[in-house]
């Protein structure tokens, strides 16, 4: 092994070697569907393959990452849609945005995987209820001069 030298001591540093760390609590198949989804600034990266164990998100399973019902409702709903709940499992990475946004972008991420599994059987579905539209909304932008908010107007002076 070679050695390298900093700039500043001239020390020789020794390379270390490093043994992989397991990442979640899943074993990754050689194929799967992945797809994006995408809701204000969060972007979910999802992984679909079959089978029964429950989904992944960031490392943790999906009821640990959101503890709100509803949240998981929302995610499983393609699934629900498709009549597919509990057929398939997967690993899901999300950043940005809250935790809402994240969930929606989860759904459209799913969506997506699953029209890419069985276009034919799914998309129609999927689009009837919505599951594959992106929702456009974003913050609005900050304008310069009102006060560092995106429409407050500065108060007149009365007289």
């Amino acid at each position: 092994m070679a050695q390298k030298l900093t700039k500043k001591a001239k020390v020789a540093i020794k390379p270390v070697k490093t043994t992989p760390v397991k990442k979640g609590v899943l074993a990754m198949p050689k194929e799967y569907f992945s797809a994006v989804g995408r809701r204000k600034t969060a972007v979910a990266r999802v992984r679909l393959w079959p089978g029964k164990q429950e989904i992944v998100v960031n490392g943790k399973p999906l009821s640990t990452y959101f503890k709100a019902d509803t949240l998981q409702k929302t995610i499983r709903a393609p699934f629900i849609a498709v009549e597919a709940l509990n057929q398939y499992t997967g690993s899901i990475k999300v950043e940005g945005s809250g935790i809402s946004a994240q969930a929606e972008a989860i759904v459209l991420g799913i969506a997506r995987a699953l029209v890419k599994i069985d276009s034919e059987k799914y998309r129609a579905i999927l689009r009837e209820k919505g599951h594959l539209t992106r929702d456009p909304r974003m913050k609005e932008t900050r304008k310069v001069g009102q006060g560092g908010r995106a429409r407050a107007k500065k108060q007149s002076p009365k007289r």
